[in-house]
């Protein structure tokens, strides 16, 4: 009976760590989703209220990590992430048949976009979108093909043995600021309007680009075997607010240009 209960606690456990593997930690995907609510414009909030029953994009950020190892959501597997090989310029990697993260997004914006989408649809989509421009700026998902976006690439943490991909959904940013994801909001959230905008203009494609070379700054910086301590911790921190702030205010860009297709020049370029 032990060695059961033993065995059912490890399989748990196990469960737990790879379905926390495959993002932005749950505070990441929440600071993006409350830096996103505070820049809504009131139309804006209304519908996604509405769309939502009430909840917010904070209740919703990391939906999809759990949502897409259920049966109904598995097609979207693939969609957290978009692999671009070493030396392989962003515009010329393959296409994944199954889906990418920069696919996905245009495709789950013209959903809401579209009058002739049911609710059902666009409450999905919603869902989807907000998780999605978390992870568009995890550094990881836009990285190689060759080592699973950094799961291959085998590291130490303060010691204890690791993977690239790992400390980049959560050990670096939990270990950057023991913050609230609203204390993280008060605090990186302090951009001038001007620079609120130039942040959150662009693509997706743009935005994944940029992501991409981040991530050959990161492999670069991190080498199979280092062991990751304090420094590395500081080094990286002013870039794990950087991302989580653009995917927050580009969350709210496009959410605006949405449902308040008025309010404003900064709007992100969606395809149509």
């Amino acid at each position: 009976m032990k060695k059961t209960y033993l065995r059912a606690a490890a399989a748990l456990v196990a469960s737990v760590i790879t379905l926390s593997a495959g993002a932005w930690s749950q505070k990441g995907h929440d600071v993006t989703a409350y830096i996103a609510e505070q820049h809504l414009t009131p139309a804006t909030a209304d519908s996604v209220a509405a769309l939502l029953d009430g909840r917010s994009l904070v209740y919703w950020a990391n939906w999809l990590d759990n949502a897409s190892y259920q049966p109904d959501y598995a097609y979207t597997k693939t969609w957290h992430y978009k692999n671009v090989d070493a030396d392989v310029p962003y515009e010329q990697a393959p296409l994944n048949t199954k889906g990418d993260i920069v696919t996905a997004i245009n495709e789950v914006a013209r959903t809401l976009r579209d009058s002739g989408a049911t609710r059902s649809q666009k409450v999905l989509a919603l869902k989807i979108l907000t998780h999605l421009l978390g992870d568009i700026h995890q550094p990881m998902h836009l990285g190689h093909l060759s080592d699973r976006g950094g799961n291959e690439v085998k590291l130490k943490y303060f010691g204890r043995e690791t993977s690239l991909h790992r400390i980049w959904d959560n050990s670096l940013p939990e270990s950057a600021h023991k913050w609230s994801y609203t204390e993280w909001q008060q605090q990186i959230d302090r951009l001038s309007p001007e620079q609120e905008a130039a942040m959150a203009a662009g693509t997706p494609d743009d935005w994944a680009r940029e992501t991409c070379e981040i991530a050959g700054r990161v492999y670069t910086y991190f080498p199979k075997g280092r062991n990751a301590s304090y420094n590395h911790v500081a080094h990286w921190t002013p870039v794990i607010e950087q991302q989580f702030l653009r995917g927050g205010l580009r969350l709210a860009a496009m959410l605006n240009s949405i449902f308040d297709p008025q309010s404003g020049p900064e709007a992100p370029q969606l395809p149509q």
